[in-house]
């Protein structure tokens, strides 16, 4: 289900990994809206700070994407390693560099094997059409265990459109984006403005409340091209379809941030934690993020125990404003705090906690604002992935 005028390439670069896809290309034939958000780490790769130059223009038509080496870190030999990237892949493409965008995924400081990648990029572009985007899903992974797509049909007038969209990540996973890149495509047309909106939007809602092991990443990038081949009337927010289309794209990012967090690094469960009853979306926001972060409530959960002090703990260094006798707590449905005091379930929950996916539900019962954030367990797996990761 890829939208039209969307074509893929993917080569073997050896950029760290040998006899495995590393370097892939998403190409729109017609030159298409974009809109992208970055990371917030003050330490930005080399193709983030270039991208977000670019994209100020509104426009693309290319995006290459690296994996094995994240162009972190590496001066201005990283920059210019970035630019040549794009300028190679243009030139093949007979485009305007302008139009390329670029994103590195892997390991930080090391600077990127240019003689290695510069010779694959004519292959690359000579190529193009002859993979899918499941190969470029594949192609941009490092410790993800599997490719992580979603796509969506959706009805655009009398017209159907389609959302696609893949994305990798699985450790240094955090909010305001993760250490994940994500590329969307959709032939449906929209005002650059309204894509943007929607995609912050889209991003804030899906990507901004996940969180694996608590750390910021220096390449997090999620670009959309919007290349209107449907033929639909553009859209802007105050089209008809407009609600249609965010309400789409809505749910294509959330179930690929669902897909980052169920691949978290060592992970063994998938973990909702609603907080509701907050004076505010951002005090919602805090607790629950304060509780998802924690590693004594994620450990506990490895080892399926209810331990239901530890998530009062996190409550109260979250910043949020709380009143200990007013919470509620809840591993699935069985109530093991009412009023701030134990209800003496806790084996009940504990049953509950040997599932794979786990839902605790958190009552402040202090305001109506709530919030969701994903999150998975923390386990030995993930001392033994991150430990080696360079070697």
């Amino acid at each position: 289900m890829t939208p039209k005028g969307f074509l893929f390439s993917t080569v073997e670069a050896a950029i760290r990994y040998l006899h495995r896809k590393d370097l892939a290309l998403i190409y729109s034939t017609v030159k298409a809206n974009i809109a992208g958000t970055f990371t917030t780490n003050q330490v930005k790769a080399a193709p983030v700070q270039l991208d977000m130059k670019k994209i100020r223009s509104g426009k693309g038509q290319a995006i290459v994407v690296n994996s094995g080496n994240a162009n972190a870190c590496t001066g201005r030999k990283g920059m210019q390693d970035a630019a040549d990237t794009a300028e190679h892949v243009a030139h093949g493409l007979n485009i305007k560099p302008s139009l390329v965008y670029v994103c590195s995924t892997g390991v930080i400081g090391l600077p990127m094997p240019m003689e290695r990648v510069r010779p694959k990029i004519s292959e690359l572009t000579d190529n193009l059409g002859k993979s899918n985007i499941q190969d470029v899903a594949a192609a941009i992974m490092t410790t993800d265990t599997f490719p992580k797509i979603v796509h969506k049909k959706v009805m655009i007038g009398n017209k159907t459109g389609t959302i696609a969209g893949i994305c990798k990540g699985a450790g240094m996973i955090c909010p305001h984006m993760a250490t994940m890149l994500c590329f969307l495509m959709t032939d449906i047309a929209l005002e650059q403005k309204t894509l943007f909106k929607t995609l912050k939007d889209a991003v804030t809602n899906s990507f901004n409340r996940i969180t694996v092991d608590g750390d910021r990443s220096t390449n997090d990038t999620v670009l959309i091209m919007a290349n209107g081949m449907l033929g639909n009337p553009m859209i802007t927010e105050k089209s008809e379809s407009y609600p249609i289309f965010k309400k789409a794209l809505h749910e294509v990012t959330f179930n690929l941030s669902r897909l980052i967090v169920k691949d978290g690094e060592g992970a063994s469960k998938f973990i909702e934690i609603e907080v509701h009853g907050a004076k505010s979306e951002t005090d919602a926001e805090k607790a629950a993020f304060a509780v998802a972060n924690s590693n004594l409530v994620k450990t506990a959960i490895y080892g399926n125990d209810p331990n239901w002090g530890r998530i009062m703990a996190a409550l109260g260094y979250s910043g949020t404003k709380i009143n200990e006798e007013k919470i509620d707590i809840y591993f699935g449905k069985v109530k093991v705090v009412h009023k701030g005091m134990s209800t003496g379930k806790d084996e009940k929950a504990a049953e509950i906690l040997k599932g794979k996916e786990i839902r605790i539900i958190i009552d402040l019962n202090l305001g109506g604002s709530s919030v969701k954030i994903l999150t998975c367990d923390l386990t030995e797996e993930y001392i033994r992935e991150n430990k080696s990761y360079r070697t």
